[in-house]
């Protein structure tokens, strides 16, 4: 772990190349076929130039002809992307915009989430705010929280309808030959439009109703669709190849 950690931070702050899957490391999400990375169907997202908040309705996005964005409709009921890919530990880059009130959310490996929410102006944001690490919650007999999630350290969240920067480096977590989790995940640095938010922070489970999940080495990248309008862009991963491993 003090291995793997030494020598990312060196890689980042050196500009230094970090072992990855492909020639330049990232592995882009978004793009010219913005739906190829991920499961099929894509149903309720769009392809366009850029969104906008809906001069009718500041709850709802309008897309702007082009490419280079997804657009999860004007009520935001779209099909969560789930990529084809699994990964392991790896460095995130992503754009997003959401309209007044909108909730979405991207979760590593499908099962730790970093919210992503309008958040703007809010004086001490909690778990659930944008860039907090989602509590844990059980669904039934109804939705309940049980606990308050990790905060961000800051409120760095722009207004509605302004497009944001979420640069993240997730630790997955450790197994023995035997399955038996050794060591718990790890949101290493998370940055949200320029400002730091989260650093060596460990994620002993889950997040949200999957905290009881089972944990795993490899999963895929998961953006959240259904709970209201979201559009992202620049959507990108680099796998980290650990110097120690995955021990």
């Amino acid at each position: 772990m003090k291995r793997f950690l030494m020598a990312l931070a060196a890689a980042l702050e050196l500009g230094a190349p970090i072992l990855a899957a492909d020639e330049d490391g990232w592995i882009a999400l978004t793009g010219e076929k913005p739906f190829e990375a991920w499961r099929a169907p894509a149903a309720g997202w769009s392809e366009a130039g850029d969104a906008r908040i809906d001069p009718s309705n500041p709850k709802k996005l309008v897309p702007v002809e082009g490419r280079g964005v997804v657009v999860s409709g004007r009520v935001g009921r779209a099909r969560n992307l789930v990529t084809r890919e699994r990964f392991g530990d790896i460095e995130l880059h992503l754009e997003f915009l959401v309209p007044k009130g909108s909730n979405s959310g991207v979760k590593f490996q499908g099962l730790y989430e970093i919210q992503i929410l309008d958040s703007y102006g809010v004086a001490q944001p909690t778990g659930k705010h944008c860039g907090g690490v989602y509590p844990r919650a059980e669904l039934l007999p109804r939705y309940r929280y049980l606990d308050e999630g990790i905060a961000p350290r800051v409120n760095a969240a722009r207004p509605p309808g302004e497009w944001q920067t979420l640069d993240a480096v997730f630790q997955a977590p450790r197994f023995d030959a035997s399955g038996k989790k050794t060591e718990d995940a790890r949101l290493v640095r998370a940055v949200l439009n320029g400002q730091l938010i989260h650093e060596n922070v460990p994620l002993k489970t889950p997040t949200g109703h999957a905290w009881h999940d089972r944990e795993v080495a490899e999963g895929p990248l998961f953006l959240q669709g259904d709970h209201g309008p979201v559009a992202f862009r620049n959507v990108r991963v680099r796998p980290i190849k650990s110097p120690a491993g995955n021990e």
